[in-house]
């Protein structure tokens, strides 16, 4: 993806609190879009606006004129994706979703969309495997989280029975043997044995990096370090965490929403890891403008650790 394709992502994750954010998302998407014709920023933002007051066929139909000015532009379709799904258009979103994986496969967000539309109509996923590039590794793993999110454990384990034996798949089996079990089971000492993994161990070398940075509020170079640590360790919730405070501290609360809310569905028994996420969310809630949320998980904080 180009740079400013790039860029223009971040306004996605902007669009989950749309009555709230939308003044947020308009000043994010003023610096991404000055490379585009003053048409397309004009569609665009005015499609945006559309879509937070729930107008979504002037939202469509505004987007349909930046995709033929940039026929290309996955992030395009994405959003007509979003849109079709939002006003209940299923079969026009699937469409416009396997455009988008078609363009961008091992893309996290396009497959969760997918994901989303297909469970909307009581599809298995298996009606579109054969109209995407499903035989990228990279788009069956977040396949495989994506379920595992979902607590469609079963569905997972499919999916990482035809990886084969990887590093990937025997670690997500793990923790989706944990799900399974925890309720039947006493809490194992996580923290205990964290302790004593060995020096060399690259999980805890990115975490003292990432504690280093965070004490010195870095934070482009903690986002760089955690999407890099993230893209090897898809299910250490430290890293989604690290990634998170990163973005808050690079003022990007929406999409640190995002991130540190999904942290949550991959942390099991610490504590210690919990409130510092629940701090981030709570700060991130707060940036825009939902008080309400913010003391929530304020509230959601364990004292005395």
């Amino acid at each position: 993806m180009s740079i400013r394709l790039h860029h223009i992502i971040v306004i996605f994750f902007l669009v989950s609190c749309p009555l709230l954010t939308y003044t947020q998302e308009e000043e994010s998407s003023e610096l991404f879009l000055e490379e585009y014709t003053d048409e397309f920023q004009e569609n665009f933002f005015e499609a945006l606006k559309q879509k937070s007051i729930q107008n979504y066929d002037k939202a469509i139909n505004l987007f349909l004129s930046c995709k033929q000015l940039e026929p290309g532009n996955e992030v395009i379709d994405y959003q007509l994706a979003k849109t079709h799904f939002l006003d209940k258009q299923y079969v026009q979103a699937q469409e416009y979703a396997i455009q988008t994986l078609t363009t961008k496969p091992t893309d996290f967000w396009y497959l969760e969309n997918m994901v989303n539309i297909m469970e909307k109509q009581n599809s298995p996923f298996e009606v579109v495997k054969e109209r995407i590039p499903f035989e990228n590794r990279k788009l069956q793993e977040n396949l495989a989280l994506i379920y595992f999110k979902k607590k469609r454990y079963k569905d997972a384990l499919e999916v990482l029975e035809g990886l084969g034996s990887t590093a990937f798949a025997e670690e997500l089996s793990i923790k989706i043997q944990d799900s399974l079990d925890h309720d039947q089971r006493k809490a194992r000492p996580i923290q205990k044995n964290q302790e004593t993994v060995s020096e060399d161990n690259p999980v805890d070398g990115y975490k003292a990096q990432m504690e280093k940075l965070l004490a010195e509020k870095a934070y482009p170079k903690l986002e760089n370090m955690a999407k890099d640590a993230l893209e090897a360790y898809p299910l250490q919730p430290y890293f989604h965490y690290a990634y998170g405070a990163a973005l808050n501290g690079l003022s990007n609360p929406s999409k640190s929403i995002e991130v540190l809310e999904g942290a949550l569905d991959y942390l099991f028994d610490d504590d210690q890891l919990a409130n510092k996420i629940y701090q981030e969310l709570s700060d991130a809630f707060n940036a825009i403008g939902n008080p309400t949320k913010a003391n929530e998980y304020l509230n959601k904080i364990k004292s005395g650790l």
